[in-house]
């Protein structure tokens, strides 16, 4: 397969690789740290956003398997494995909505206050300033090989961003007011974003599908 590829889609090929790799480990980091920290601070937002790390991971092992795919068996089919790994990322990201969507439920009626959200902070500002960047990396890659998938991912990076806005909002106001309902609501901004996202990556897959004759 590779010997058949232009130099230029050769190299945008090796560009999508070594970007889906670096967010499958770095949202496996992220998604750790946050999932630590979320839990011995009680910190359900920073906690949430750690599952969402997760999803980030499944969907770049997903742009691994279908690069793999595609190097091994060419454009055949091509449609079809990048509808089937834009369905499954949408079908993560709904499930992140319910749980996210229950947790702030929790939080409200218990009016759970974390302990500390330094934590959170941290997180977020490191996310903000990484993942702006590689979504846009993504996005420009996924355009120049034509791959929804990979353009999919790249907006789900972004979204990502978002996320990491809502977090550092409400750890930073909470961090100030100390007030029992703002990590509820940072919950309800993440399953927002999380809705959005999942919608958007089916749309993306009826696309894929659409163009299986044509990729």
């Amino acid at each position: 397969m590779e010997s058949t590829l232009n130099a230029p889609v050769h190299k945008g090929w090796k560009i999508a690789t070594g970007l889906a790799l670096f967010t499958v480990l770095y949202n496996l980091g992220e998604g750790i740290i946050s999932l630590y920290y979320g839990a011995q601070d009680e910190a359900l937002t920073l906690a949430g956003f750690g599952v969402d790390s997760f999803i980030e991971v499944v969907s770049g092992l997903g742009i691994l398997a279908m690069i793999g795919r595609l190097r091994r068996y060419g454009n055949k089919d091509r449609g079809r494995f990048e509808k089937l790994a834009l369905q499954i990322t949408g079908v993560c990201f709904y499930a992140l909505v319910a749980g996210l969507v229950i947790g702030a439920g929790y939080s409200a009626w218990e009016q759970q206050k974390p302990e500390t959200t330094v934590a959170g902070i941290v997180v977020s500002l490191l996310s903000i300033a990484i993942m702006r960047v590689l979504a846009g990396w993504k996005i420009r890659t996924g355009e120049q090989l034509n791959s929804a998938s990979i353009i999919a991912d790249g907006k789900c990076t972004m979204v990502c961003v978002y996320m990491s806005v809502v977090l550092l909002a409400s750890s930073v106001l909470y961090e100030l007011l100390h007030l029992p309902y703002i990590d509820a609501a940072g919950l309800l901004g993440l399953a927002w974003f999380s809705f959005k996202e999942g919608q958007e990556s089916f749309e993306k897959s009826k696309d894929a599908a659409a163009c299986c004759g044509h990729c």
